[in-house]
């Protein structure tokens, strides 16, 4: 019985000290360290400054940023104006072979086994209540590689920069409101 009363102490106790720390609008347990002065957000559309990819990769990645910061904050998403204020634009596409693989004597038909994509992103960041973590022109890149022989990039090309933008998300949203 001893034990039983020792496991309801403590579970009431993680309560109480969960609930003072999520409730004090400084810190919350997913890491997002914002003023209770901060309510709005405002994204402006990306831009598009790559000459590959697809033609909508700036609107995927803008929707892609709003759509995480609305999953994960309860801030308001506004026009303009926003609290905190995020541009940038899509700044790099590229492919590079990886993996070498030789044929055998003949140099002239080694290939690249593997593909990287590596894709880049320029944010601005602006939190109009407290300056301390702004920042103008970071770049945010990341990059996944497919394998050449069994994968071509025009069938999987979606795929691979949604998987992309999904970590250049996170990096961005810890850079700019869990102060990582």
């Amino acid at each position: 019985m001893k034990l039983k009363s020792k496991t309801i102490l403590l579970i009431l106790s993680f309560c109480f000290i969960s609930a003072n720390f999520s409730g004090c609008g400084i810190y919350s347990f997913s890491g997002i360290s914002l003023s209770d002065e901060v309510k709005t957000i405002s994204i402006q559309p990306f831009f598009n400054d790559i000459s590959q990819g697809p033609a909508n990769i700036s609107q995927t990645f803008t929707n892609t940023l709003t759509d995480y910061y609305q999953q994960n904050t309860n801030l308001s998403l506004v026009q303009q104006e926003g609290d905190l204020q995020i541009e940038g634009g899509i700044t790099g596409y590229r492919l590079q072979p990886v993996a070498p693989r030789s044929s055998g004597n003949n140099t002239q038909n080694d290939f690249a086994s593997q593909t990287r994509l590596t894709l880049t992103v320029k944010v601005t960041f602006y939190n109009t209540t407290d300056d301390t973590f702004d920042f103008e022109n970071r770049s945010f890149t990341f990059f996944k590689d497919f394998d050449n022989q069994s994968q071509n990039l025009t069938t999987i090309e979606t795929e691979l920069i949604n998987e992309i933008f999904e970590q250049i998300v996170m990096d961005i949203f810890n850079a700019s409101v869990a102060n990582w």
